[in-house]
């Protein structure tokens, strides 16, 4: 059974493949069935219909070879075809009596064109077909008129229609299916390209929060070790120890963020909690480690912020004080305050820096417009980072030069994100600037 099943799988899919030939055993079989009810007489029978009674004349036996030869072009010419073979079969029906079921052809080419046509044409030519073909068999005839040969014609043809219709609409519903199905597989396809792209980012954005911030205090810190090393080793010895405890947490930050990118099955999975305002004051003593003196004032600390909101208000802060210690120059001084007002939380990192050149030295547009402009002199995007993030949560950011020196950010982040951006939050609420 199963080696039948396979060939006639096989035979079918050859079949689909050569419709010109499938039509043209069509058209043998249709000539074969009509050669073969052509010397049945419906009307000398004792009991019925005899077979054998009556032979069919050389015009009804070419009538039929050309109604079957029709029907090879049925796909290329469908309404061309049924206009012959309706032609023959009127032509049968008027000069030959008892007529030859040369009508079988018209019925094959009537059922084309009502399954590969829409279905208003369906109803008006195969209403003209019927019409004509039935009109043609009861006045030509010498049966009567209501004989069950003429209503034959009359039912087979409307059943052609039918049948050829109810197969237009099948192939209209499985090809809809089969669209809505392709574009639910691509919809779904450019969703995961897009989480993995977002995702992607996140986790670069991460790997520059730390990196940034760890990396800057520990060049400043090597940078008061080697300068106080022969002349005060006991200061060096505690810059040095700042450096180790700062490329710590920056090894410890980085795999737990690489960590994101193990396999569900991998051991050692990440398990330690994403940073956020509980340890702000571990994040600023690194700076104050670092020579930047920061003050801070952060209003209601014992109303936590959602953990997405939490985090994204940390690396604005990080990123912001990274960024005073990288420009600000050595004498600057930074403020920090988080407030929370109404629905929202507030975030302003202020600093009166000079930059790297001395006061006076520099205008204020020069010295500070790298920062402005993201960093650009040194191909970083940290502004540009703080800001997608801010965003991503329907916040603002504002940066820029304040009014008699200095830089100011100022972060504003819905305390609950907007519905609809809980996902997104959830997988940008992580990210940060590139500095």
């Amino acid at each position: 059974m199963t080696t039948l099943g396979t060939r006639f799988a096989r035979a079918r899919r050859w079949l689909c493949d050569h419709p010109l030939a499938f039509d043209a055993g069509l058209a043998l079989g249709v000539l074969l069935c009509m050669i073969c009810a052509s010397f049945a007489d419906p009307n000398h029978g004792a009991n019925g219909p005899s077979f054998g009674s009556r032979t069919p004349g050389p015009f009804s036996v070419l009538l039929m070879v050309l109604g079957a030869a029709a029907l090879v072009l049925r796909r290329r010419s469908p309404m061309a075809v049924l206009a012959a073979t309706g032609a023959l079969s009127a032509a049968e029906f008027v000069v030959i009596d008892p007529p030859a079921p040369v009508v079988m052809s018209a019925v094959i080419a009537l059922y084309t064109v009502a399954s590969r046509t829409d279905r208003p044409t369906t109803w008006r030519v195969g209403l003209l077909t019927m019409t004509v073909l039935t009109a043609a068999a009861m006045f030509f005839g010498s049966a009567p008129w209501y004989s069950q040969e003429n209503l034959g014609v009359f039912a087979w043809t409307g059943m052609a229609a039918a049948a050829g219709d109810a197969v237009r609409s099948r192939r209209a519903f499985v090809d809809a299916i089969r669209e809505r199905a392709e574009r639910a597989e691509r919809t779904r396809e450019e969703e995961a390209r897009r989480r993995v792209a977002e995702e992607r980012l996140r986790i670069a954005r991460d790997l520059h929060d730390v990196v940034a911030h760890h990396i800057a205090l520990v060049n400043v810190q090597a940078g008061v070790a080697a300068h106080v090393m022969d002349k005060r080793p006991d200061q060096a010895k505690e810059a040095l120890a700042h450096v180790r405890d700062a490329s710590r947490s920056a090894l410890n930050e980085l795999r737990a963020t690489v960590g994101l990118l193990r396999q569900s099955g991998d051991p050692e999975a990440p398990t330690e909690p994403a940073p956020g305002l509980a340890v702000l004051g571990e994040l600023v003593n690194t700076f104050r480690n670092a020579g930047l003196p920061v003050e801070v004032a952060c209003t209601d600390p014992e109303n936590p912020l959602p953990a997405a909101v939490d985090l994204a208000a940390y690396r604005v802060i990080q990123e912001a004080l990274t960024n005073v210690r990288k420009h600000a120059g050595t004498d600057a001084k930074a403020e920090v305050s988080v407030v929370r007002v109404g629905a929202t939380v507030e975030i302003t990192v202020l600093d009166n820096g000079r930059g790297r050149a001395r006061a006076g030295e520099r205008s204020l547009t020069g010295e500070r417009a790298g920062r402005a402009a993201g960093d650009a002199d040194g191909g970083g995007h940290g502004l540009i980072g703080m800001r997608e993030r801010v965003t991503a949560f329907g916040g603002t950011l504002t940066a820029g030069p304040r009014y008699g020196g200095g830089f100011r950010v100022h972060a504003i982040l819905p305390v609950k994100a907007r519905t609809g951006e809980q996902a997104t939050s959830a997988v940008l609420g992580g990210t940060g600037g590139q500095a």
